[in-house]
């Protein structure tokens, strides 16, 4: 499987963030190596790109979850809901 194809067969399913931030390591591999024709390395740019930006919004998420534990009075942590699709 060409990298052109591995890049069209993962943009047809949803990824975890680790499936995301191992795919995204095998492209900066792909390209460092450079035996990738242009126009390919452009699309797995653009793909990397992609991804970058949907760990980013996980980890965003993520980290928000985190700053809204806190601990009440007696000392209990409790995680505070808030509305949004998490």
């Amino acid at each position: 499987m060409t990298a052109l194809q591995k890049t069209m067969a993962k943009k047809e399913t949803k990824q975890t963030f680790e499936q995301s931030l191992r795919r995204l390591e095998e492209l900066v591999e792909t390209l460092e190596r450079g035996d990738v024709p242009l126009e390919d390395s452009l699309r797995l740019y653009e793909e990397g790109i992609g991804l970058s930006n949907e760990c980013l919004a996980i980890l965003k998420r993520t980290e928000t979850r985190i700053k809204q534990l806190s601990k009440d009075l007696s000392g209990r942590i409790q995680l505070t809901e808030t509305d949004g699709d998490e």
